[in-house]
């Protein structure tokens, strides 16, 4: 059943191959000067950068530029672009890259002009109380679904944190674009560890109730299609029905259509958070490594989900088969989705060492789902998905 619920998204979305061309438009609707934030240099290699610099001289803006965000934001970058804020008193922040460049321009919306709002934001979840300077994107690679939610994952190297949170609505991207042609210089293993988030996104959503509820009826749909559309994409990069597909898929799967009256549970994201804290390693490849053994753990709490998902994602028979051990066939054929693609299956491949365990098991919030972890089984589960 469907439990009382309160649905808006504020976003709009321009999707498809000339979606870019809506830039100009939504530009003209704020001020003059513009924070322009990207990562490296891959904009620059695909075009996209000069693309963007004329777009903004013939909308007559001040453009200032944060290069440089990497794949897992720095609270220091974040408040870099903060300053940059307050220096040249910014209308508008225009991000332009993946899902860690919006969420560091969201992190920058909300921090200007205030003071420890790491303590304040990130730590306390304080209410955002004051105004926000506006943020649009312009998405180049799928996976957070950062363009069209409030979502953002910043990490504090010197405290060693990796800590996300969702703001309010009014922080959300005023507009997003999409071209899934964008996408298709994103190199192999990056597009891999997107989708797999995407996919993580998906189950922690799932795995949280057993009522007969219509929004996992929709994340089922939403995980076959994804995994449908990955084969097609691994045997060709540049299909634009498989990558257009995945694009929507990732957006749908994080912004707050499927979580509708689901509780949720975010403790593989959690985990991998502080995973990511020590090692820098792709978020989704983290997750990746992290979520078979999370959910062999979890099984035996929930036996009727578990076989429910092997059942409709994989197609798993029934037939002779007790629901237990259709459950734990759900999970291995999760597995093997995710050696076929060539995904990791472990955190020394992510050059996580031993020694680092228990401190990422020491720091992850804990909470959520079918049973709240603690820290001795965040432990165990690190463990048994090392090597």
């Amino acid at each position: 059943m469907l439990y009382d619920f309160e649905f808006y998204n504020p976003t709009k979305i321009y999707f498809g191959k000339e979606s870019l061309n809506n830039l100009k438009t939504e530009l003209n609707h704020y001020g003059k000067n513009i924070l322009f934030v990207y990562g490296g240099g891959s904009i620059k290699k695909i075009g996209l950068y000069d693309s963007i610099i004329k777009i903004l001289q013939e909308t007559s803006k001040n453009v200032f530029e944060l290069a440089g965000v990497m794949p897992n934001p720095t609270y220091e970058k974040m408040m870099e672009g903060a300053h940059l804020i307050e220096k040249h008193h910014i209308d508008f922040i225009l991000a332009v890259g993946g899902g860690s460049v919006i969420d560091c321009a969201k992190g920058i919306s909300v921090a200007a002009y205030q003071k420890n709002p790491w303590e304040k934001y990130w730590i306390n979840h304080e209410d955002v109380l004051h105004e926000v300077i506006p943020v649009g994107s312009v998405l180049t690679m799928v996976g957070t679904g950062s363009e069209m939610n409030g979502g953002s994952v910043i990490t504090n190297e010197e405290k060693k944190l990796k800590k996300g949170r969702v703001f309010p609505q009014k922080v959300y991207p005023k507009f997003s674009i999409l071209d899934p042609k964008i996408t298709y210089s994103v190199p192999k293993y990056q597009m891999l560890s997107g989708i797999f988030d995407i996919f993580s996104h998906l189950m922690e959503q799932y795995f949280s109730n057993q009522d007969d509820n219509v929004s996992d009826d929709l994340l089922e749909a939403l995980m076959k299609s994804l995994i449908k559309n990955t084969y097609k994409a691994i045997k060709d990069p540049c299909n634009y029905e498989a990558r257009s597909n995945i694009e929507w898929i990732s957006t749908l799967a994080l912004n707050g259509l499927t979580e509708v009256s689901k509780t949720q549970d975010w403790q593989v994201h959690s985990i991998e958070h502080q995973l990511g804290a020590y090692t820098d390693c792709a978020h989704g490849m983290g997750l990746a490594a992290i979520s078979v053994p999370y959910y062999r753990f979890l099984l035996s709490f929930a036996p009727q989900k578990f076989a429910q998902f092997a059942v409709n994602v994989f197609q798993v028979e029934t037939k002779n088969r007790s629901v237990e051990e259709v459950a734990k066939m759900g999970i291995d054929a999760l597995a093997k989705f995710i050696k076929d693609t060539g995904m990791c299956s472990t955190l020394k491949e992510l050059n996580a060492t031993r020694e680092m365990l228990p401190l990422i098991a020491a720091s992850t919030d804990l909470g959520g789902g079918y049973h709240d972890l603690t820290q001795q089984e965040v432990l165990q589960i690190l463990e048994s998905c090392y090597e």
